[in-house]
């Protein structure tokens, strides 16, 4: 063979004239004779192998140059003798490539058949791959039937790719380097074959799982390029340059690169990758089409592949953590994590791991404050993993818990949800005991530190002390203390006398201090110490005059160096000597040095449970405080949050932390949500705590349901019980096979047959009465049990089960049930009833502060179940205040034998002083709440009874006319229905007129028990200083107020007195009370409390916070449900948004949420808050204002509305008096969504504030709303905030007289104009009247009317922008303001008059 075939860079090249001895394509075959061609290339593969192809090579490349135009099965024959080919090749080259004689014609001939194969295979896959993706582009996916061959062929295709892949693959697995010259494998034989690799890569679905076989042939056939035909620097550029444009290759590339580097030990090619995603700079990865997306998600299925891999590389990637793309912060963070969960984990770090893991950890926290939120939630998701797989190191609790509490005042609701989760796994693996509060863990910690700081004073004290012989001190001093005092003695300068003589005198004052001569020497040897040479010599030399007889300086007599030396160690050493002897005189104390290490574990021991004890107490703060952070989340209106809080709230209970039952509390009201989702979350968190009890018995799992429902309602609320009944009334209905047993464990709990506490008692009877709600009997056959155990002769030992079992009795009556058949009712002379009156008549005489709770239930009870409940409650009033009197009598006879007693010499007090006041207010609270359920009686069951009785009688006389003629029944029908329902609406209005007759004339006819009554309670409402007690005061006027609803007389007659009670009680639950009752005053006669409004209001300033609280909630109620119309008054509302208590605050945002529901409702009060806040009388600060008028701003959306409001406050700025009301208008404004339409309109309105643009409070204001709108704008409007931006600061650096002239001339073209025009170029004539109107100063200002917008502007025809607010003001002009409000000597417009002004 003398040619060499060459692969080419291009197919068209082989048909070219090649070079010496290179392989020329001599005849491409036609069309129509390629079919017979390739029968002839599979008969010659038949009888030669493989080497064919080295004659019929021109018919495979025929099939290449002719694709297009050949049919499915001409190219699926070809392909399939060229896969042959392959595969004889991988059969036969084995041995022909180990044999040793191997001619080089040989060796050529199997190269060329090698190459020839390969290319023509690679080529024709190509071409097919990009046949079939057209096809799948072209074939829609719902037109199966009409697909015709090409259809089938893509399946095919999808089926037979793999065989290509494999066939390569096993030819290359083979050493046929030794096939070249020098083992040299030309580039472009590789290139071939990878760019086919990477041609099938670029499909769309080789994601899809069912591509799975096909994607593992791509990775190992370019595995096997890379580690046996150096092809990884190629495929390091090809990853990246795939990933830039093929986003979905990113998993794929990740598996790739994780089985090139395990599977293949090609480690370099993670590093080649990673450091060319590295050096990609911020500015790149910027661009659109950069493929960031794909380089993260690259990354982040890498580290989660061979995090240990990326370890050397991590340096070149957290560069891109201080880069403007969060995705690959996001993604280098994930990264991150990886590593730390499953390399840099364990206690078996050497020193650079754990320097590693610090450093790693510390960049995530870092990265919990990011500037994007999608990187803060994702690095809590990060963390959440970490703590999951228990990695996290305890050092870094603390740390990480605080910043994940930290974020769940996140504003990204995706960051809270990942914080929330973040801190329910901290709870579920945390290394400490959650069951413990931070106050149980408080004592335990202080003891133990006591403790430990005992063990550290009682081992210092035995410590030895390492102590330097004086002996050695004075050795290392002598030498310059010698020069001392060498110094000393020579006085070699007079100012070395002056100063000798200074320290001569302080030695002199020294010596009046130091009595004896060991005194001296303590002080000498005191100096000596501190290095103060020169004072010690000098005390010394004095020492002697001082004490001449003393033997410690007797031998100064001659005082030279040496001696004065000799004297100094002396008492230097001398007294070191001293103290070293008395210690030797103390009895020794031998230490082994076992106990020494002992004593040292056991300190050590100590220290580590401080330690722990400390870390436990910071861990339980800080879940404290997350459990009451996100308790308040449970009410959030995204439904996400609340759904993850409750998850949070289960999670908690689950694991015992302490203050977790308050969260399952909470969130119990969510029951009655109207989000489905929310509400089923609930149920099924409730249902997993409570309702799926664990046990091996049925009585097991009865016996721990109720043991967990009792928990729940101890200290429950009304309304905890009331959200608690819909779950439980669940359960009951849901046919459980717990049921009959759980009802009998209540029972037993109930009656006191199992042992059990009153609170346990209190709660088996109230799930007792929770399932008479499913079934009625479980509590009507048991009615005698309840009354012996509950209603009977104990009653008055306990009030409260008392109570609870009337609730629990309720809950068979009609009103729960909601029955519409006959009343069930039960005669007067029951056992119940009877058991009922005795106990409340009882409880009137005694002191019981639960008696009131009690008698409540049972009247309502009475009402509810009893035939004639008005009978029986009159026996009721009658006997209890029988007893009170007979409470009277015996009191006035043991005044009689005292005043007996006394010789008659003291006075007795009247008899109404000797009435037992909190008696009197239960009697007073009974007939209030008897008149309260009289009046409820009438309206509710008596007027129910008279419906049902009508519709029986209608019904009855119809089937009565039913045997009459048919034909005459069919031709009146419609009139019949039309008479039907006139009778039946005037019957309703009879009914209702009689029982409003009722009410008005016989509730409080003299021979009713109830009048008797009502003198009193006037009476003791209205003398407060003679009826002073709370509690007395507190029954009466809520009694008052229930008799105020029988009729619109009595409440006439005294809803003055019950305002006055509201103005002037000092006790803040009365005039709660007041507000409360006032509320359904104002539902039930709105007419009468119309006029009444304002001091309603008034209430919400009251100084008491909870009178505050009560009055927001019932005005909001009345305002939301439209029975109070809104006005003005609702600023005081607004105030309350800064309240300085929190759940005000809540309840006045809530009221104003709801009212933004609501159209136009808070655009049409805007005006009139603005100006009532603004008041200078009120005194509001500008910070305060601001708050409350960012939040109402933020309900303004429309943008007619911001429209019509910027006009509106614009004209406001004519009546403000203030500089402080400019301020504020100029605030207001700029807290608007400002839009092109109100900048305009803002424009317009220049002339309106120009003047006071001289103001700083004006000024910056309007400076913000221009900079606001600059953001975003297009050029054009751009340019008009720009100018209108210059105007602004031009007026308020020069003033408008300086500005305003030049540009007027230069706007209106006209040189020496003497026309002052506004910014938007009013019309001539509207300039000359503000010309004529600023000349007139003086008797504009002296009239006493307020400035009013001018006529021209008020008549011009411009489209009339109108809300409810402007029909209602109409006659008030746009500024609605009270007239007190309206100031009386106004600031004139005219641009003269201002300039006077800012001139003086």
């Amino acid at each position: 063979m003398s040619w060499d075939f060459f692969v080419p860079v291009c197919v068209g090249d082989l048909v070219k004239t090649g070079g010496i001895n290179q392989y020329v394509v001599q005849d491409v075959v036609p069309v129509k004779q390629l079919p017979s061609h390739l029968s002839k290339f599979k008969a010659a593969l038949r009888s030669q192998g493989p080497s064919c192809i080295l004659e019929h090579f021109d018919t495979g490349y025929s099939v290449l140059q002719h694709f297009n135009s050949l049919e499915l099965g001409t190219k699926e024959d070809a392909l399939e003798l060229l896969v042959q080919v392959v595969n004889g090749l991988a059969v036969s080259l084995p041995t022909v490539l180990t044999s040793s004689s191997l001619s080089a014609a040989e060796r050529k001939e199997k190269l060329n058949a090698v190459k020839m194969s390969v290319f023509l295979l690679c080529k024709l896959t190509e071409s097919l791959e990009s046949f079939s993706y057209r096809q799948n582009i072209v074939t829609a996916p719902g037109k199966g039937n009409k697909k015709g061959k090409g259809g089938e062929g893509l399946l095919q295709w999808d089926s037979e790719r793999e065989s290509v892949l494999q066939a390569l693959v096993q030819l290359l697995q083979l050493d046929i380097r030794s096939l070249w010259s020098l083992s040299l494998v030309e580039e472009e034989f590789i290139s071939c074959v990878t760019c086919c690799c990477y041609k099938l890569l670029e499909n769309p679905t080789i994601g899809h799982v069912k591509n799975k076989p096909t994607r593992d042939c791509i990775i190992h056939l370019l595995g096997v390029l890379i580690t046996k035909y150096n092809h990884l620097l190629g495929a390091s550029v090809k990853v990246i340059q795939m990933l830039q444009h093929f986003e979905q290759l990113s998993s794929v590339f990740a598996q790739a690169v994780s089985v090139w580097s395990t599977e293949y030990g090609v480690r370099a090619v993670i590093g080649e990758v990673i450091r060319e995603i590295g050096q990609k700079s911020s500015e790149e990865l910027a661009r659109e089409g950069s493929g960031v997306k794909a380089f993260a998600s690259f990354l982040s299925e890498v580290g989660g592949l061979v995090p240990e891999l990326m370890i050397p590389n991590i340096s070149v990637l957290i560069t891109h953590l201080e880069g403007e793309s969060h995705t690959m912060r996001v993604a280098v963070c994930e990264v991150l994590g990886e590593i730390l969960v499953r390399v840099l984990c364990g206690d078996g770090l050497q020193e650079s791991g754990r320097a590693d893991r610090d450093r790693f950890f510390d960049i995530l926290q870092e990265h919990l404050h990011d500037t994007h939120s999608h990187v803060r939630a994702r690095v809590l998701q990060v963390f959440t993993r970490i703590v999951n797989s228990k990695a996290l190191p305890l050092c870094k609790y603390s740390e990480v818990m605080e910043l994940a509490v930290g974020r769940l005042m996140d504003k990204s609701i995706n960051a809270v949800k990942s914080a929330i989760q973040l801190l329910a796994a901290f709870i579920a693996h945390n290394p400490y005991s959650c069951k413990l509060s931070s106050a149980d863990l408080k004592k335990p910690l202080e003891k133990e530190m006591a403790k430990l700081r005992e063990m550290k004073e009682k081992l210092e004290g035995k410590a030895p002390v390492a102590v330097i012989k004086a002996s050695e001190l004075w050795a290392a001093m002598e030498p310059e203390l010698l020069v001392t005092v060498r110094t000393t003695l020579e006085h070699t300068s007079e100012a070395e006398r002056e100063q000798e003589d200074e320290e001569e005198g302080d030695v002199e004052e020294e010596k009046s201090e130091d009595d004896d001569d060991r005194a001296t020497a303590v002080k000498i040897a005191q100096y000596l110490r501190v290095n103060k040479y020169r004072n010690a010599v000098k005390l010394c030399i004095k020492a002697h005059d001082w004490f001449p007889e003393s033997e410690m300086f007797a031998a100064l007599s001659t005082v030279t160096p040496e001696s004065l030396m000799d004297t100094l160690g002396l008492i230097f050493k001398g007294s070191d000597e001293d103290a070293s002897e008395d210690t030797q005189n103390l009895p020794p104390t031998p230490q082994k040095e076992g106990d020494k290490e002992g004593e040292d574990g056991e300190l050590k021991k100590q220290e580590m449970l401080v330690q722990y004890l400390r870390d436990t107490e910071t861990f339980s703060l800080q879940v404290e405080r997350a459990i009451f952070i996100i308790n308040n989340m449970l009410y959030w209106k995204t439904t996400s949050v609340v759904q993850e809080a409750v998850q949070f709230c289960v999670t908690v209970h689950e694991f015992s932390v302490a203050n977790s039952i308050s969260g399952v509390r909470k969130m119990l009201p969510l029951v009655w949500s109207t989000d489905a989702a929310i509400k089923d979350a609930v149920v099924q968190a409730y249902r997993r705590l409570y309702l799926n009890p664990q046990g091996d018995t049925i009585r097991m799992k009865a016996q721990t349901l109720v043991d967990n429902l009792s928990e729940l309602m101890v200290d429950a609320s009304l309304g905890t019980i009331q959200c608690l009944e819909e779950i439980v009334q669940e359960f009951f209905g849901s046919g459980s096979n717990l049921q009959l047993t759980v009802i009998q464990v209540l029972w037993e709990r109930f009656t006191g047959k199992r042992e059990s506490s009153v609170i346990q008692k209190r709660a088996a009877v109230l799930l007792l009465g929770m399932a008479a709600r499913a079934e009625r009997e479980v509590v009507l056959s048991n009615l005698d049990t309840l009354c012996s155990v509950a209603l009977g002769e104990k009653v008055t030992e306990d009030f409260l089960l008392a109570r609870d079992t009337a609730i629990t009795i309720c809950s068979i009556t009609d009103h729960v049930r909601q029955s519409k058949g006959a009343p069930f009712r039960l005669p007067q002379d029951h056992q119940l009833f009877t058991c009922l009156t005795q106990a409340v008549a009882e409880g009137v005489v005694m002191e019981d502060p639960y008696w009131q709770s009690f008698m409540e239930q049972a009247v309502r009870l009475i009402y509810f179940l009893a035939e004639s409940p008005d009978q029986l409650c009159s026996r009721l009033l009658q006997r209890s205040a029988r007893l009170l009197l007979d409470q009277i009598t015996e009191g006035d006879e043991v005044n009689k034998d005292v005043s007996q007693m006394h010789d008659g010499s003291q006075v007795s007090t009247d008899q109404e002083e000797q009435v037992n006041c909190v008696c009197l207010a239960q009697l007073l609270a009974l007939c209030g709440c008897v008149a309260f359920w009289q009046v409820s009686h009438l309206e509710r069951s008596v007027s129910a009874e008279l419906r049902r009785r009508r519709g029986e009688t209608e019904e009855r006389e119809e089937k009565e006319k039913r045997p009459g003629s048919k034909a005459k029944q069919v031709a009146n029908e419609s009139t019949m229905e039309d008479e039907l329902g006139l009778i039946g609406a005037s019957a309703e209005d009879t009914e209702a007129e009689l029982i409003r007759k009722i009410c008005e004339t016989e509730l409080l006819a003299e021979e009713n028990l109830l009048s008797v009554f009502l003198p009193l309670l006037v009476k003791v409402c209205s003398s407060r200083g003679r009826y002073s007690h709370p509690q007395l005061t507190t029954a009466a006027c809520l009694a008052l107020s229930q008799y105020m609803m029988i009729s619109p007389s009595v409440c006439e007659d005294n809803i003055r007195l019950m305002f006055t009670v509201l103005e002037r009680s000092n006790l803040p639950v009365v005039r709660a009370n007041a507000i409360i009752a006032l509320g359904d005053l104002t539902v039930r006669f709105p007419n009468i409390l119309e006029p009444w409004t304002q001091n309603l209001y008034a209430r919400l300033s009251d100084e008491v916070p909870s009178v505050r609280q009560t009055a927001v909630t019932v005005l909001t109620q009345l305002v939301l449900k439209d029975v109070l119309k809104v006005k003005g008054q609702v600023s005081e509302v607004a105030v309350l948004l800064i309240d300085p208590e929190p759940q005000i605050t809540s309840l006045a945002l809530n009221f104003f949420n709801e009212l933004a529901t609501k159209d136009n409702a808070i655009y049409n009060l805007l005006p009139d808050i603005i100006s009532r806040l603004s008041d200078p009388e009120r005194g509001m600060s500008s910070e305060d204002f601001n708050t409350i008028m960012k939040q109402l701003f933020s309900y303004i959306t429309k943008e007619r509305q911001t429209e019509s409001l910027v006009e509106k406050m614009c004209q406001r700025f004519r009546t403000a008096k203030t500089e402080r009301q400019w301020c504020d208008l100029a605030t207001s404004l700029s807290l608007l969504s400002m839009c092109e339409r109100g900048f305009k309109r803002l424009q317009e309105c220049w002339e309106c504030y120009s003047d006071k643009l001289t103001e700083p409070g004006v000024y910056q204001p309007l400076l913000s709303i221009t900079a606001k709108l600059r953001r975003g704008a297009k050029p054009q409007f751009k340019s008009q905030v720009d100018d209108f931006e210059k105007r602004l600061t031009a007026v308020h650096t020069r003033g408008l007289e300086n500005v305003e002239s030049p540009e007027m001339d230069e706007n209106q073209g006209e040189d020496g104009s003497a026309e002052k025009t506004s910014a938007r170029t009013p019309l001539p004539t509207r300039g000359r009247q503000k010309s004529r109107r600023g000349q007139t100063k003086s008797s504009v200002s002296s009239q006493n009317d307020s400035f009013v917008t001018p006529q021209k502007s008020r008549k011009s025809k411009k489209p009339a922008i109108t809300f409810s607010s402007d029909e209602e003001e109409e006659d008030n002009d746009d500024a609605v303001m009270a007239e007190s409000e309206t100031p009386k000597v106004t600031t004139p417009i005219s641009r003269s008059s201002r300039r006077t002004r800012l001139r003086n």
